[in-house]
């Protein structure tokens, strides 16, 4: 992006009220930026807009502060990307409040790929922390990227697991990127950035302000296919990320916890209220978004024995001349059906079976 356009478009992100909303409607009615710092009152009533805007148009003020957040941008290697390019996330682009400009730094590589969400409590038990780490350790495979708000608990847990299953994660902050909120978590900034980067809606001066971390959400949860809450008191900032992704059409899960766990009673209320998915397993997510996973070389039988595990082993013969329901599965074989969902999961992982509609398996 030229210089001089950056500077155009961070002076129409100061033009007093001129939102996301707005901005991206006078982008779509113009063939530049420029072209709409010159447009007059008869345009602006052509295109459903109220005239009176045009006097935040005049505020000379405005383009002294984008310089200087420009050369600021120039001069950190931060990257800049507009709601119209290639390589801003194609899920979040299809969101009417979607930013209209995000600046990231790191290694951030979004190109067919799954994203998935991962947020939860601040104040997370050892449970919740077991959990991600095994979850993450379950989808490795599908090599997804682990997306997070950096915040204390279960976001930084989420973006330690991901890191340590070699997954590329992306931190979405509530600030500007020349700055680390929580301070306590300055020790993850180089290997966030080298295993994905930071993403941010925000201008350097923005500070860590409440509100500022409601507008993050929207992105954490309109940038995925997934989100998951981990675990989540009755209120909170997850809540609010898992009814974003609601309301973006997303698939949403949650894990449940038990009745007097005050962390858990938001997570059981998303379930009970049928606003997330019940999830106990890696599997639970590959099921319900009907993830294809990538064809394991043949021949599978000449290796099959030493893959799999006698149990393993005893439901690929049991599928070998069917296809069968997860729940016959599961009561024909004595297995429980959450052991049952991540062993097909893996099983799946090792190319012997695989799923189809309606929570059908058969032997590959």
């Amino acid at each position: 992006m030229r210089h001089e356009e950056l500077v155009s478009i961070l002076a129409l992100q100061r033009v007093e009220g001129v939102g996301d909303v707005i901005a991206k409607k006078l982008f779509s009615n113009f063939n530049s930026v420029e072209e709409i710092f010159c447009a007059d009152a008869k345009k602006f009533r052509e295109i459903g807009l109220s005239p009176k805007l045009l006097a935040g148009f005049k505020d000379k003020s405005i383009f002294e502060k984008a310089k200087a957040e420009a050369d600021f941008i120039q001069k950190s290697n931060i990257k800049v990307t507009t709601f119209l390019e290639d390589d801003y996330p194609d899920r979040l682009k299809h969101c009417y409040d979607a930013p209209l400009l995000l600046f990231s730094t790191g290694n951030i590589d979004l190109k067919n790929r799954k994203i998935i969400s991962i947020v939860g409590t601040r104040k997370a038990t050892a449970y919740g922390n077991d959990f991600t780490h095994r979850l993450l350790s379950e989808l490795s495979p599908l090599n997804p990227i682990i997306v997070s708000g950096f915040a204390y608990g279960i976001d930084i847990i989420a973006h330690q697991a991901a890191i340590e299953n070699g997954l590329q994660t992306i931190a979405v902050l509530g600030n500007g990127l020349n700055q680390t909120y929580p301070k306590a978590h300055k020790k993850f900034l180089k290997p966030i950035n080298e295993n994905g980067g930071f993403l941010s809606e925000f201008w350097s001066d923005a500070f860590p302000a409440p509100e500022n971390f409601v507008k993050r959400n929207r992105i954490v949860a309109g940038m995925s296919e997934a989100t998951i809450i981990v675990e989540s008191a009755e209120k909170g900032g997850s809540l609010i990320t898992a009814n974003l992704a609601n309301d973006y059409n997303r698939e949403v899960f949650a894990v449940p916890g038990r009745t007097t766990d005050s962390v858990s009673q938001g997570c059981n209320q998303l379930i009970k209220t049928q606003r997330a998915h019940l999830m106990t397993s890696a599997a639970d997510l590959v099921y319900i978004m009907n993830w294809d996973l990538q064809p394991k070389p043949k021949p599978v039988q000449k290796q099959l024995f030493v893959s799999l595990s006698d149990e393993e082993k005893r439901i690929y013969d049991y599928l070998c001349d069917r296809r069968e329901l997860l729940d016959t599965i599961a009561i024909e074989n004595s297995i429980p059906i959450s052991r049952l969902s991540s062993m097909l999961l893996t099983m799946e992982l090792k190319g012997v079976i695989k799923p189809l509609p309606g929570k059908l398996f058969e032997a590959v």
